[in-house]
């Protein structure tokens, strides 16, 4: 949403100015904003030919290894088949590598029926602190800038909502979903906890999965030891037992009061 429609919502608070003292540091760190450093492993340069098949037909000359880091490569970078052909043949003669670089139509071919590999999910044995926040991803239409701009309605606009859950310690992406957009937080969640193998210490998220059903959900999953960080809103309130026995909801309302949301 642009910024006039949270603007009574919002939590101003000056900018601060930070002057810089460290010019040697300060310069040094951004000498190295521009520093390339490229190996390649053993096992990879042992892997970049394809092995000899036993059927009939033509033999691969490149392993599907050597065709994805090519292509990764033309990715980062964004350059076009062609392009990646060269830095990579640029690549092996600078590291005195003695290996065939695929050519752009060979990345061309071989790229549209590559099959990655799926890295297998680790096995944690230790309760993670889990992360859950969702975005969107437009499919296809006009921006909200030119609509506003020109002030003009399009008629093929499609968004998907992506939920995404990951490890606040590895930063290792445990759980997925992709919804459409119309689809809430709270009602992707059970998808994306189910998902997740191992043991959950701490769960975190925004207010949109504020509420009730999201916390007796998170208790029924991985019990009453987990604990639910989740900030409540602006105008939230204590529920009425809170004078005799108030849960963590009730505890986070008292402390935003007291000291502030910035400070909780």
């Amino acid at each position: 949403m642009p910024h006039k429609f949270n603007a009574s919502i919002r939590h101003k608070f000056e900018k601060k100015q930070h002057r810089v003292t460290n010019w040697d540091e300060y310069n040094e760190s951004l000498r190295k904003r521009g520093d390339l450093t490229v190996w390649i492993d053993t096992e990879a340069l042992n892997q970049w030919t394809a092995p000899r098949r036993t059927s009939w037909g033509g033999q691969p000359t490149y392993s599907d290894l050597a065709i994805t880091t090519c292509l990764t490569l033309g990715m980062v970078f964004k350059q076009p088949l062609r392009q990646t052909q060269g830095l990579m043949r640029s690549l092996a003669t600078l590291m005195g590598l003695d290996i065939l670089v695929p050519g752009f139509s060979t990345l061309s071919r071989r790229g549209q029926g590559l099959n990655l590999p799926a890295k297998p999910q680790t096995q944690k044995d230790q309760p993670v602190h889990l992360v859950v926040d969702s975005t969107g991803l437009k499919i296809f239409g006009e921006g909200e800038w030119l609509l506003k701009k020109h002030k003009t309605k399009t008629k093929r606009r499609s968004w998907r909502k992506l939920h995404l859950g990951l490890d606040l310690v590895t930063g290792e992406v445990i759980c997925t979903e992709l919804t459409k957009d119309d689809v809430g937080d709270p009602t992707a969640l059970p998808g994306l906890l189910g998902q997740v193998n191992g043991p959950v210490s701490r769960f975190l998220a925004d207010g949109a999965y504020d509420g009730t059903p999201t916390r007796d959900l998170l208790k029924g999953r991985f019990g009453e030891t987990v604990e639910v960080i989740i900030p409540p809103p602006k105008n939230g309130i204590p529920c009425p037992q809170s004078t005799h026995g108030p849960t963590l909801r009730d505890r986070h309302i008292t402390a935003i009061k007291a000291h502030g949301r910035l400070a909780w």
